[in-house]
């Protein structure tokens, strides 16, 4: 279980630094989730912030796994994929927030897994 839980960390590590530096960088292709659902370029850019530090958190959980750091990532992570799956339903756009849904699916998974 502990394999499969690093593992998971690892992977939702790398997507959430990506997806975090696309969003950091102003990288149109990186912003066009947020303008989709009417979120400033700002707001983007600051979640883009949370989404890379909280990436970096992910990567020190595998490291130190009885650090208190690794389980605040998660939560915080799992609380934007939240408000991103609410912010698509709120624009009437449920079909594009599927990436955010299954997110929040496999944070919540490694949540019960910690």
């Amino acid at each position: 279980m502990h394999l499969a839980h690093n593992i998971l960390l690892g992977l939702l590590a790398v997507v959430f630094l990506v997806s975090g530096a696309l969003k950091l960088s102003g990288n149109p292709k990186g912003l066009e989730g947020t303008r989709d659902v009417n979120i400033g370029d700002r707001l983007a850019r600051l979640i883009g912030l949370v989404e890379a530090v909280a990436a970096v958190g992910l990567i020190y959980a595998i490291r130190y796994p009885e650090e208190l750091i690794g389980w605040l990532a998660i939560l915080i992570l799992w609380i934007a994929m939240g408000v991103a799956v609410y912010s698509h339903s709120k624009a009437n756009k449920m079909k594009s927030s599927a990436p955010a849904l299954v997110l929040l699916i496999l944070l919540s998974v490694v949540l019960v897994i910690n």
